[in-house]
């Protein structure tokens, strides 16, 4: 298997945590927490991103219920990686993000400041582990 570099995103309406990480050494590490005012500032700074890591394809996180069923952020998150593959022409896998903000606050311990990044690693070592 070819080696991949891969970008994932934690996305909210008012912040996306990022992680990257790649297909040969399995691990993923949090990026950093984008917090744009506009929309086209968040795919201005996605772009940055994107042309510093230039990912093979990039995941975002799927909110689902405790049930496993989608709600309304599964939406916002579905038209989030559309927008993603239609600007910018990458393949964009869904990962079910459930439990994800809480591990990330489990690995970041007493640590302090966004924890949307490490979801986002969180994420991304999730794709990775069932690839």
């Amino acid at each position: 298997m070819p080696e991949e570099t891969l970008l994932a995103f934690d996305y909210g309406t008012r912040k996306i945590g990022v992680a990257v990480g790649n297909t040969v050494t399995r691990q993923a590490r949090p990026l950093v927490v984008l917090k744009p005012a506009t929309r086209e500032a968040r795919f201005q700074a996605i772009e940055a991103l994107l042309h510093q890591w230039q990912p093979a394809r990039v995941v975002v996180g799927l909110p689902l219920t405790l049930e496993g069923e989608e709600q309304y952020a599964s939406l916002q998150s579905r038209r989030f990686a559309n927008q993603l593959h239609g600007r910018f022409g990458l393949a964009v896998e869904l990962v079910d993000e459930r439990g994800s903000s809480m591990e990330a606050q489990n690995l970041l311990g007493a640590a302090q400041g966004d924890d949307d990044a490490m979801a986002a690693a969180v994420i991304l070592r999730r794709y990775l582990e069932k690839r």
